[in-house]
């Protein structure tokens, strides 16, 4: 890697990422009139016939499908029709070829909800609830809610309560009112991630204005060279621009 050239009987090994396939061949040599013995091959993306939809449910697509295959790494989400819930929420096209299984749609209750100081649940009846039902909580006089918030983006890495966290292993999405969230942001002229810190404050988390969401193909595929994987920047290479927008 990173040499113009080669020395005769040099020989090249070539493999593809996951999730593609090689057409052509895998090896090169250097011949004595300074060619190469076969060309680069090409890695071509691996492809899933369409998933099946779950009994009882439907799949929805992140975008809008054309022809009968989905690409390696394209995602969906399972969705059972109320009452029931699904097994799991997300499907995707793995490298090997094949769709995620469909989901079996169960009944799902949650308990009765537990009572929280200095407050209420605005219902009249305590009793179990069903999958994706709300309840609301309402404080006594005197007192002020303070909502929590969900760290608003599908794809990327965080550092949150002293751990680093795909997004992906929030488990729930929820941080608490006034407690901070960083972000990882690229400095694009030294090519270098660095931090960038916002608070949730009553239900909102603010993205920083400098945070870039990867997308889907780059988080799957290259999730190493995203600004919270790469080298961080010294501590004076971030511009004023770059600065925090949390309140």
């Amino acid at each position: 890697m990173g040499k113009t050239e080669a020395p005769f009987k040099t020989v090249l090994n070539y493999t593809c990422d996951s999730g593609y396939v090689m057409q052509g061949a895998n090896e090169s040599r250097c011949l004595h009139d300074g060619t190469w013995s076969s060309p680069p091959p090409m890695c071509k993306a691996v492809y899933c016939p369409l998933p099946k939809p779950p009994k009882d449910g439907r799949i929805v697509h992140e975008k809008t499908l054309t022809g009968n295959t989905v690409m390696y790494g394209q995602k969906w989400t399972y969705e059972c029709n109320p009452p029931k819930a699904p097994s799991h929420e997300e499907g995707s096209c793995m490298a090997d070829g094949t769709s995620t299984e469909p989901p079996v749609c169960r009944d799902v209750s949650c308990p009765i909800p537990g009572r929280i100081a200095n407050g209420f649940i605005t219902f009249a009846v305590m009793r179990q609830h069903s999958y994706k039902e709300k309840v609301k909580y309402a404080c006594n006089e005197h007192y002020i809610l303070h909502a929590p918030c969900a760290v608003g983006i599908k794809r990327g890495r965080i550092f949150y309560n002293g751990r680093k966290l795909w997004i992906a292993d929030l488990k729930p999405n929820r941080v608490l009112h006034g407690e901070p969230v960083v972000f990882y942001c690229l400095n694009k002229t030294e090519r270098c991630g660095y931090p960038v810190a916002s608070i949730c404050n009553d239900g909102t988390l603010p993205l920083p204005e400098c945070f870039e969401e990867p997308g889907r193909m780059e988080y799957t595929l290259r999730p190493k060279t995203l600004p919270s994987e790469i080298t961080m920047c010294a501590a004076n290479s971030t511009s004023p621009a770059d600065t925090t927008r949390s309140t």
